[in-house]
């Protein structure tokens, strides 16, 4: 298989990178690769060298060859010390075998605990145990605008109070000589806006319904799901030609650069920006999806490989110990454009982080992304159908939400 290659591909490189006599090596399982996210693991890296040991870098962007898992390496015969994972079946898989070391005693004595916030502490607790150092917050469902496209246009996003508001702006958008929306069509952008959707405009009680342990059917039932199809609709219909094989950053750089008023995305676009050494006060303005009902927030962690020589272990201890700290996450999520996951790194939060903050603090509002709840293998089928629907103009909200009920059975 081709990442099979890609994976022996990278341990070559690490051979003959690294010089033999060097500190403890790690390598390092991770899917990112725009130049903001590449950016702010290299603060990461400088970091984890700076405490005397290196890093090899084992990345398979999740958009080149689908999502693959740390347990698929694992059975691959590619085995990463330390991996960019969020799924709790994952961690519940390795911790069965010894294979991920347990946080809590660490974190406890370093005293981070006490510094994140509740949804980062229930991110990276597994079944009553620690077992991810967290790296960033992120809002899975914004809206970064170009305030010079807006200006040109003769409109405020800021003014809008629902998705028709923000729909009613575009007549004046394309007017104007730009296109509304930039939009990446891969799947797993899809499946992303398909998420951001039932948060932002289903039901109480529908998201949690949907992308919980366990699904619960009733949800399936709510009309408002209806909703949310039909919205997801009106988005594939706005999506250019160019979408289907965008890449985020690239749907990013479109705004950017002026040719589209906004984007609808995780807040990551906002390393992009600052990439492009654009301002918030300047160039762009953030806000949540207009009128959302809830935030669906990601908090990104690594896991620690267990059941390794102690040496091993300890240098992956001190790689969890960078990341938390408090210097580290502040220059980190300056370059990611994320949120830093701990109070005390938040005093140059600048204003699209400060909503985030907000956001959490806020009752009822924020809540984790289904990465963090749901079987990968449920959420692996509502993105096959979110992604079936929005390639077929002809498929129903009605059609798509028969065979989210269909799949369900199987779960």
């Amino acid at each position: 298989m081709v990442w099979t290659r890609r994976v022996a591909a990278f341990g070559l490189i690490g051979a003959l990178a690294i010089p033999a006599a060097a500190a403890t090596e790690l390598v390092v399982y991770h899917n990112w690769a725009s130049p903001a996210e590449l950016t702010a693991l290299n603060v990461l890296r400088d970091a984890l060298e700076a405490r005397g040991h290196s890093w090899v870098s084992l990345a398979i962007p999740h958009d080149a060859n689908g999502d693959i898992d740390v347990v698929q390496l694992i059975q691959a015969g590619a085995t990463p010390n330390v991996f960019l994972q969020l799924q709790p079946d994952i961690y519940r898989s390795l911790d069965a075998e010894g294979k991920v070391l347990h946080l809590e005693a660490q974190f406890a004595e370093s005293g981070v605990l006490a510094q994140f916030p509740p949804v980062v502490r229930d991110a990276i607790t597994v079944d009553g145990a620690i077992v991810k150092t967290p790296v960033s917050i992120h809002a899975d469902a914004m809206i970064y605008y170009s305030r010079a496209v807006a200006e040109a246009a003769g409109i405020d996003p800021e003014s809008w109070t629902s998705l028709e508001d923000m729909w009613v702006d575009f007549d004046a958008v394309r007017e104007a000589g730009f296109q509304p929306i930039a939009q990446g069509a891969q799947p797993w952008q899809v499946g992303y806006l398909t998420h951001a959707l039932v948060a932002s405009l289903a039901a109480p009680g529908v998201y949690a319904g949907l992308y919980g342990a366990v699904t619960d059917p009733a949800v399936l039932y709510d009309a408002s799901l209806r909703e949310v199809f039909a919205w997801l609709r009106r988005f594939q219909q706005e999506a250019d030609a160019g979408a289907a094989q965008r890449d985020w950053n690239m749907a990013t750089n479109m705004v950017i650069n002026g040719a589209a008023l906004l984007q609808v995305q995780g807040d990551w676009m906002k390393g992009e920006w600052r990439a492009a050494g654009k301002t918030e006060t300047e160039d762009y303005g953030c806000l949540f999806l207009p009128g959302a009902a809830h935030l669906p927030v990601t908090v990104d962690s690594w896991g620690l490989l267990g059941g390794v020589p102690p040496e091993v272990e300890a240098a992956e201890r001190t790689f969890a110990d960078v990341v938390v700290d408090a210097d580290v996450q502040a220059r980190f999520a300056a370059a990611k454009g994320s949120t830093p996951v701990r109070f005390d790194a938040r005093g140059g939060a600048d204003a699209c982080s400060q909503k985030v903050l907000a956001a959490l603090d806020r009752p009822d509002f924020a809540r984790p992304t289904p990465h963090l709840t749901a079987p990968p293998a449920w959420i692996a089928a509502v993105w096959d159908i979110a992604n079936a629907y929005w390639n077929d103009p002809a498929m129903t909200p009605e059609a798509a939400i028969a065979a989210l009920k269909a799949a369900q059975t199987a779960f």
